[in-house]
């Protein structure tokens, strides 16, 4: 059953066109000119009860938009949003209830006080039962490693530390759906995989929905199973994030370890379908089209170069699929 639907969802806004100079402003302020920019271009999709979802494009595709207005905060030029039953815009305090929400370093946490302070305000504005946030504090807690934190003040806490409390604080109301927006920007590799098994184990035991927007495509790969992919406002792909793997990545990276190296390597083909990424005396990484070569062709081809002492072959991952879909390399998705 789906909890968000998104139908026919268009945002435009209005842009002034001031000419140059005070010449410019002055006839701006008496006959003002604005252009359209449409952030949001006809987008419809639906979103299921428990799914985890990862929403993602180029810097202006749309992204920030689409979530604000999933969130209430913006009201869409036209079309319609429902999540869980309710029109976000419309009913705000009572949509705020039922949803949380992480937006990049925007803290929900008051900056002065000790982090359990900011959880008993929380608690108060969510009307939580005492045992129902007992027992999230104590779980969140452990997960999150959160003890020695709970009675610093907010300003005093790392950019991780204040990262791992406004997880926890954005899931302690047991929320329906949480939007998150960059959650792990700017954090240290260990951090990221405590927040990442933090938001599926979640999701795993209370079935929350989870809509993932970030630049980094690692949290993609680990948490999300299904993709929406925007471009310039327009919905260009829906649907499971495998498929999409599978049907664009067309390449295969291979990782060589070599000894006696003596020149640099080409191959008797077309130079669209491989790559050097890396070359020295010990490594050569190479990415090649899968459907026009083989990991034969490439150890034949290193062979005769070089002695290969070990080798690594992996997929193209996703970040690599989209850089490809963004330089244009791929066209019919």
């Amino acid at each position: 059953m789906a909890i968000i639907e998104v139908n026919n969802l268009i945002k435009k806004y209005k842009i002034s066109e001031k000419g140059h100079g005070i010449f410019g402003y002055i006839k701006h302020l008496f006959h003002p000119k604005y252009k359209e920019q449409i952030a949001v271009n006809n987008i419809s999709f639906n979103i299921n009860e428990g799914e985890l979802v990862g929403y993602i494009g180029e810097n202006g595709a749309g992204k920030s938009t689409t979530i604000k207005m999933l969130t209430g905060l913006l009201t869409p030029t036209s079309g319609k949003v429902l999540v869980n039953g309710i029109v976000p815009n419309e009913k705000r305090i009572e949509n705020n209830k039922q949803i949380g929400a992480v937006f990049g370093q925007k803290t929900q946490l008051w900056w002065d006080l000790p982090v359990i302070e900011s959880f008993r305000l929380i608690k108060k504005m969510y009307d939580i039962p005492d045992n129902e946030y007992q027992n999230n504090l104590k779980k969140f807690t452990e997960i999150l490693d959160l003890e020695e934190l709970l009675e610093k003040q907010v300003k005093s806490l790392s950019l991780g530390q204040k990262m791992r409390c406004e997880i926890a604080a954005t899931f302690l109301h047991n929320p329906k759906v949480v939007y998150l927006d960059e959650p792990t920007i700017g954090l240290d590799i260990l951090v990221k995989e405590n927040i990442r098994k933090f938001i599926k184990d979640i999701n795993k035991e209370k079935n929350t929905t989870v809509i993932l927007t970030t630049h980094d495509l690692k949290d993609i790969e680990e948490i999300c199973d299904r993709i929406i992919l925007i471009d310039k406002g327009s919905l260009i792909y829906d649907g499971s994030k495998e498929v999409f793997k599978n049907k664009y990545g067309k390449h295969i990276i291979a990782d060589f370890v070599i000894e006696n190296k003596n020149g640099n390597i080409t191959l008797e083909t077309n130079d669209e379908n491989f790559e050097v990424l890396e070359e020295n005396e010990k490594n050569i990484k190479i990415k090649f089209n899968h459907d026009k070569l083989t990991i034969m062709d490439i150890v034949k081809s290193i062979s005769s170069y070089c002695k290969i002492l070990d080798m690594h072959v992996q997929e193209e991952d996703l970040e690599e699929i989209l850089k490809e879909l963004y330089r244009g390399e791929i066209i019919d998705v």
